[in-house]
């Protein structure tokens, strides 16, 4: 059963509900930089924002919310999206899992029977679909990513070189996942050219902003709720949906399901979207992170929205 059209807090007291939530955690300082890319152990680790975006495109922000950072593995969702555009729900399970692991966001596993990476919220499973993208040539696939990116936020993005170089040159372990994917056929000969989409895609510039926007068009059925253009055929929206809830925040993901109940994505650089589908999408950015990766101020300030918003799946209460 749908949950009545009432059921969310006024949205008039949205303001006030995370103006007091960024003023209550601003002052957690728990966790630490992502540091074994050493651009990103460069950011301010005090920057915190908190956005969210409805459907019907109202916007309400507090904190840092302009503040440009690299989109890392939150950028898993939507490649993952294009890669079923290219070649549908059918082939791509064929490349690609949608098994939970239980493990890190970079371990370098593949399932013991199929030789697949188990899910595309984790490393190996984003390397696999990213090399699925469709294009003639390096450009053009990167321009293919970018103007998806485009579609999501409603405006040009662009590459921050000096992470995306800093991803390269550092990303070994990235390296060697793709090698033994390509061992078992998971991934064509073009590693090179993959992992350097890779990593420009996770080193694609965004806003805290801009991620309750892209999440807002999830939300909405694959329609960006602010410029009303399709992002992507509303018949993967499920897809893209089910994978975040069981395996968008790493090895936290049972927990988050248990407790906040809602499709998220994490990355390195401390973003966090959340989708509330039909009604939201939520962005959170502070970079201090847990030891699995995911913003912690982030996942606090979430976890509040669920309880007080109402915004699990399973809240059945007065139903």
């Amino acid at each position: 059963m749908n949950k009545p059209e009432n059921y969310l807090i006024a949205t008039s007291t949205i303001p006030e509900i995370l103006a007091e939530l960024h003023s209550q955690y601003q002052t957690l300082k728990d966790g630490v930089v992502a540091n074994y890319i050493p651009e990103l152990a460069k950011v301010n680790p005090d920057f915190f924002s908190i956005c969210i975006t409805t459907v019907d495109g109202q916007t309400y922000e507090v904190g840092d919310f302009q503040q440009l950072f690299t989109i890392q593995s939150i950028s898993k969702v939507f490649v993952y999206g294009l890669a079923l555009e290219d070649h549908g729900r059918d082939y791509v399970l064929t490349r690609v899992g949608v098994e939970p692991t239980g493990d890190a966001f970079n371990a370098i596993i593949l399932d013991e029977q199929s030789k697949r990476p188990y899910n595309p919220m984790v490393n190996a499973g984003a390397i696999a679909t990213t090399s699925l993208i469709k294009g003639k040539g390096a450009t053009e696939r990167l321009n293919r990513v970018l103007e998806m990116y485009k579609k999501y936020i409603g405006r040009d993005v662009f590459v921050d070189i000096s992470v995306f170089t800093s991803e390269r040159s550092t990303g070994h372990r990235n390296r060697a996942t793709a090698h033994l994917m390509l061992n078992f056929g998971m991934i064509e000969q073009n590693i090179e050219e993959s992992l350097d989409l890779y990593f420009q895609q996770c080193s694609a510039m965004v806003t805290c902003r801009d991620l309750s926007v892209m999440a807002a068009t999830l939300a909405n059925k694959g329609i960006n709720p602010i410029t009303q253009e399709r992002a992507i055929d509303n018949r993967y929206i499920k897809d893209i949906l089910s994978v975040m809830y069981t395996c968008g925040m790493y090895n936290f993901a049972g927990e988050w399901a248990y407790k906040i109940g809602i499709p998220a994505k994490s990355g390195v650089s401390g973003g966090i979207i959340a989708v509330v589908p039909g009604k939201m999408g939520i962005g959170v950015f502070s970079p201090l992170l847990d030891v699995r990766g995911n913003s912690i101020r982030g996942v606090k300030v979430c976890e509040e929205l669920s309880q007080r918003l109402r915004l699990h799946l399973f809240d059945c209460v007065g139903i």
